[in-house]
């Protein structure tokens, strides 16, 4: 029996009694959880990681990030979910790439990102993502006692077992996966693009989570311009 989270100022009640705070997806996926799964409400203007431990005093060392990965192999576009913890950024055109055997991978735009998953941009999460994308995960994320990740929506977080998380269909847990913040440079400030009023989460930008920006140039472009037609720009 796990007890119930005491993480910063926030109330933790089961998931399961409080679908209205999640993503459609997320509520659905809870009842094949190998084990529980806690909700928070909170103020969904403070949903982006910073902004998030700072108002609720929920450590940074606890949170985890998911970010959704294109890739493009043979001339095909697939997609892919990395869960790293969020003290580190996840090494998306090394180790990723290598991994799938794509040719180029990057961070899914963001309209690709929502409509695919379903869920709310700055509240992607590993529960309840399509089971035929590759679930990646660094192995500090299993093993925590309890991570804290995205609700599907931005007006709530979920706290879980590290190895609840690692039993999610399609894991592939990674070494290496997280690279600390430290081991790649700074990208100049011009180079992430603002987002929109209270907008997505800085780590789920296309920009400065494992790549840097001076490559994103070409094959970025190309892979715009090649993505199927229902991956519109609306």
């Amino acid at each position: 029996m796990h007890p119930t989270p005491t993480l910063g100022s926030l109330t933790w009640v089961p998931a399961t009694d409080r679908p209205e705070l999640l993503g459609p997806q997320v509520a659905a996926a809870l009842p094949g959880l190998a084990g529980p799964a806690w909700v928070a409400e909170i103020d969904d203007a403070l949903a982006d990681t910073a902004a998030f431990t700072e108002a609720y005093g929920v450590p940074l060392e606890v949170s985890a990030n998911c970010v959704v990965v294109a890739t493009r192999r043979a001339g095909q576009t697939a997609l892919a979910a990395c869960l790293v913890p969020a003290t580190t950024r996840a090494d998306v055109n090394g180790l990723v790439r290598r991994h799938l055997g794509a040719r180029k991978a990057s961070f899914a735009p963001q309209d690709v990102a929502v409509a695919e998953s379903g869920m709310a941009y700055g509240g992607i999460t590993p529960i309840g993502l399509p089971e035929s994308w590759p679930l990646l995960v660094d192995p500090a994320v299993v093993a925590a006692d309890l991570v804290v990740v995205g609700s599907g929506t931005r007006g709530s977080k979920l706290a879980v077992p590290g190895a609840v998380l690692g039993a999610l269909p399609a894991v592939q847990v990674l070494e290496g996966l997280g690279r600390p913040v430290d081991a790649d440079p700074a990208p100049p400030a011009a180079a992430s693009p603002p987002g929109p009023a209270g907008g997505p989460a800085p780590d789920d930008r296309d920009v400065g989570w494992g790549e840097r920006p001076e490559e994103l140039a070409a094959d970025d472009r190309r892979y715009l311009e090649d993505r199927p037609p229902h991956w519109g720009s609306d």
